[in-house]
C-alpha cells in the first residue's frame, strides 16, 4: 500500500498536546458515531505530517469509560491518517518493569464491559483478524527509536485492560498476576480494535507509572504518584515519537493495511446504501 504516511498521536494522562509542531491548526471533525475526544490538532514535525488527538478531551474530563473511541479514530481516519501511536499510562505488573519505564506493548486481554468496540452493525458485518493486534513495523520503529534515545524500554509485553476509572483492587491485582500480564491500563481496548478495523498502522507505547497494589514493597497506586512519574515519561514518550516521525512511510507492507480485505461477510448487495456510506472511510476501499 502506497499512500503518504501520516502518523497520528492519541496522548493519554499526562499527554495532551505534543510540543514542536509547526504550522499548528485545530480542526474539528463531525463523525457519524459523534464528536471526537477534542479537535484534532495539525501540524508539521520536520517534513511529516502529523496529527494529535487528546485521548481523555481538553483537561482531562472524559473517564475512559466516556471517551468516544469509535469518532477518535474514525476522525483520524478521515483526516488521512495511515500510522497511530497511542501513548498510554499503565500500571506494572512486574518486577523489573520500574515506574518511568517505557512498553512497547505487543498484546492486549479485554476486560472492558460496556463499550462499543466495532465500526461494523446496522447491515453490514465484518470480522478482522487480531491474533496480533500491534502493528510488527511500527512498534518495532518505536523500540529502535527509545533505544537509540539511551531510554529503558521493554517489549514483547501484554497488556490488560480494564474498565476503571478506578484502580484495581488488592485482589484482582494478584489475580492479573496470576495471568501472567505485564501492564495494567484502561485506555487500549477498544482503541487497538478500532483501529486494525480501519486499516491503521497501530502500537502502544506505554509509560509504566507505577506497581498497581500487588507490590508488597510499595505503595499502593495513588494519582500523587501517578503524575509524578507522568512527567518524566511523557517527556521520554514524546521524544520518541519525535524520532519515529520521520521513520513512517506510506509503502505500508504490513498487514494492517489490507485488514479487510477479506473481513466484510455481508453480501455485498445485501448492504443498505446508509451504511455504507456513513463507513466509506472506513470501508470505502474493499466495496
Amino acid at each position: 500500500m502506497s499512500d503518504p504516511a501520516v502518523l497520528a498521536v492519541i496522548g493519554g494522562s499526562g499527554s495532551y498536546d505534543l510540543p514542536g509542531l509547526a504550522d499548528v491548526r485545530e480542526i474539528p471533525v463531525a463523525t457519524p458515531f459523534g464528536d471526537p475526544s477534542a479537535p484534532v490538532i495539525e501540524g508539521r514535525l520536520g517534513g511529516s505530517r502529523m496529527l494529535f488527538l487528546a485521548r481523555h478531551g481538553q483537561g482531562h474530563r472524559l473517564t475512559p469509560s466516556e471517551v468516544n473511541y469509535r469518532a477518535n479514530i474514525f476522525a483520524l481516519k478521515l483526516l488521512g491518517a495511515t500510522h497511530v501511536v497511542s501513548i498510554s499510562a499503565v500500571g506494572s505488573m512486574r518486577e523489573g518493569i520500574h515506574p518511568g519505564h517505557l512498553v512497547v506493548v505487543d498484546q492486549f486481554i479485554d476486560r472492558t464491559r460496556a463499550r462499543p468496540a466495532t465500526f461494523f452493525g446496522g447491515g453490514i458485518v465484518g470480522h478482522v483478524m487480531f491474533a496480533d493486534p500491534v502493528c510488527p513495523v511500527l512498534s518495532g520503529q518505536l523500540i529502535e527509536a527509545a533505544r537509540g534515545l539511551g531510554l529503558t524500554v521493554h517489549d514483547r509485553s501484554t497488556l490488560l485492560v480494564m474498565e476503571g476509572p478506578a484502580f484495581s483492587t488488592r485482589a484482582e491485582s494478584l489475580m492479573h498476576r496470576r495471568l501472567g500480564v505485564d501492564l495494567i491500563g484502561m485506555t487500549a481496548m477498544p482503541e487497538a480494535k478500532l483501529a486494525r478495523e480501519a486499516e491503521l498502522c497501530y502500537a502502544t507505547l506505554a509509560i509504566a507509572t507505577d506497581f498497581d497494589c500487588w507490590h508488597e514493597s510499595e505503595e499502593a497506586v495513588t494519582v500523587e504518584a501517578v503524575i509524578r512519574v507522568l512527567k518524566t515519561g511523557v517527556r521520554n514518550a514524546r521524544a520518541v515519537v519525535a524520532a519515529v516521525a520521520g521513520l513512517v512511510s506510506g509503502a505500508r507492507n504490513c498487514g494492517c493495511a489490507t485488514a479487510l480485505e477479506h473481513a466484510i461477510i455481508t453480501d455485498r448487495g445485501a448492504i443498505p446504501a446508509e451504511a455504507a456510506a456513513r463507513l466509506a472511510p472506513i470501508v470505502g476501499r474493499v466495496l
